[in-house]
């Protein structure tokens, strides 16, 4: 029996009471990677937003519907709870203004996760920044300001500042739109080699990457979730023709 890690409950959310995702039901595979594509204003970031209740803090979004991580309701979490367990990654990157290890560090002594002695504390931000592939290239620099880093830098540090928190899911939103391609390529290697213990949302405009880094691909159109299926299939043979004039360019 296939491990569901997300079920999504006839999801709708609002923006001054307009339609923005409407009646979304999906279930995301534990340690898949889940791409969700389709052109500006299909819902895809709203979604992800949903996902982590980021957007419970804007006045004018409500929403109807619901959402489960491993059959526990999220909206019924506190959002501590919550974002121990659900990490995001923004487009651009969001170093914070101290050193390399201190970014790594700052969320785990802020939720209590951090270990007690320095040795641990070493492993920790050792791990973190291995998992995002970033390790070998600040090993002999950790004490010095994140804000020096190169821009593809600077993203995988924010990876490993959610890796330190060790989250259960990672959801990435357009992570590479501000990358030269060498930067994007260690970014998705690090969600491939990723997958193997968290499980991954990816929103991105570059269907290409969806098709190089996804297990499987859904297509969102004017706020509504047109198809899903592996990925494979659905760049050869997608079931519509709007899923097939999307990812051909002939529309978006």
């Amino acid at each position: 029996m296939t491990n569901i890690k997300i079920k999504v409950n006839n999801l709708s959310c609002f923006y001054n009471n307009k339609c923005v995702l409407e009646n979304l039901s999906i279930e995301v595979i534990q340690n898949e990677i889940l791409s969700i594509i389709g052109p500006a204003n299909s819902g895809k970031t709203t979604f992800l937003r949903t996902l982590n209740r980021m957007s419970d803090f804007y006045q004018d979004y409500s929403r109807k519907g619901k959402i489960y991580i491993n059959q526990e309701n999220i909206f019924d979490m506190n959002m501590e709870t919550l974002r121990k367990r659900v990490g995001m990654l923004f487009a651009m990157p969001i170093p914070l203004p101290m050193t390399i290890y201190e970014n790594i560090t700052y969320a785990p002594k802020r939720l209590g996760l951090i270990p007690s002695k320095k040795n641990e504390q070493d492993a920790m931000v050792e791990d973190a920044l291995k998992g995002a592939s970033l390790w070998e290239e600040v090993k002999d620099r950790l004490n010095s300001s994140a804000m020096r880093m190169s821009g593809g830098q600077q993203q995988r540090l924010c990876i490993a500042r959610i890796l330190a928190i060790n989250p259960e899911v990672i959801l990435f939103d357009e992570p590479c739109s501000g990358l030269d391609p060498i930067s994007t390529a260690k970014v998705e290697e690090s969600m491939m080699e990723l997958k193997e213990k968290y499980t991954i949302i990816l929103v991105t405009n570059n269907v290409k990457q969806a098709s190089r880094v996804s297990d499987r691909t859904a297509f969102f159109l004017m706020g509504k979730l047109i198809e899903i299926d592996k990925t494979d299939k659905l760049f050869v043979s997608p079931n519509t023709k709007q899923t097939e004039d999307y990812i051909t360019g002939r529309f978006g």
